[in-house]
């Protein structure tokens, strides 16, 4: 009887109870493992959607190297354009231009009040404003730049804006009503300077992107 009680496991044999003592310690391992499975895929779908386990929206840490690339280039435009106008000021203006490429390109160092290319001189203050507006509307969005190629964009406007900002502060004839030094002259063209230069070419870089369907946080849209 006890043999036929071994082999079928009847309750109150020592098999059977140490089945049952090991029981709650499965039992405590599989809800283990069944909670770091459910916290995985918590944390896998969190990271799907941009969440974290609380439903706030996960770091971008990109974004921040974004804003660094926007703030080099816009340093490196600035840096390069205040030591192309020193030299000019100091080595150019009040000399004979410079040929460059014979008659299509020359170093001619020129005062300009109005715009960019020597346009608008009797609005001088305006474009100071605009200027100043541009490098705040800049800034701000800043914050949410998640795209090199808009980082770099932006990075030339903000360095070129800051350039002849610098220009309108400073210069003579007086605060916000300074003249920016201009000495680059192609033939048959609008006398610039580098900060002009900074500027168109961020400016058509933001066409081209807006045209692709590229925004500054990083997402693309189709009409």
């Amino acid at each position: 009887m006890a043999e036929a009680e071994r082999i079928i496991g009847m309750p109150g044999t020592p098999d059977a109870a140490r089945a049952e003592q090991e029981q709650p310690g499965d039992d405590a391992a599989s809800q283990e493992r069944s909670g770091s499975e459910v916290n995985g895929e918590a944390a896998a779908a969190a990271g799907a959607s941009g969440t974290d386990e609380r439903g706030a929206p996960a770091e971008r840490p990109r974004g921040k190297r974004r804003i660094a690339v926007l703030f080099a280039v816009a340093g490196f435009a600035y840096a390069l354009d205040l030591i192309s106008k020193m030299i000019v000021v100091a080595k150019l203006e009040h000399h004979e231009p410079i040929e460059i490429i014979g008659d299509w390109l020359r170093f001619e160092a020129i005062r300009n009040a109005g715009a960019a290319f020597g346009f608008g001189e009797a609005f001088t203050v305006i474009f100071t404003m605009i200027a100043a507006a541009v490098i705040v509307v800049i800034a701000r969005l800043a914050r949410k730049l998640y795209s090199l190629p808009w980082a770099i964009a932006l990075g030339l406007l903000l360095g070129g804006a800051l350039g002849n900002l610098t220009d309108r502060i400073f210069r003579s004839p007086g605060v916000f009503q300074g003249a920016v030094v201009d000495f680059i002259a192609p033939k048959n063209f609008a006398v610039f300077n580098l900060a002009d230069s900074a500027i168109v070419c961020g400016g058509i870089l933001i066409v081209l992107l807006s045209f692709k369907g590229l925004d500054p946080d990083g997402t693309v849209h189709k009409d």
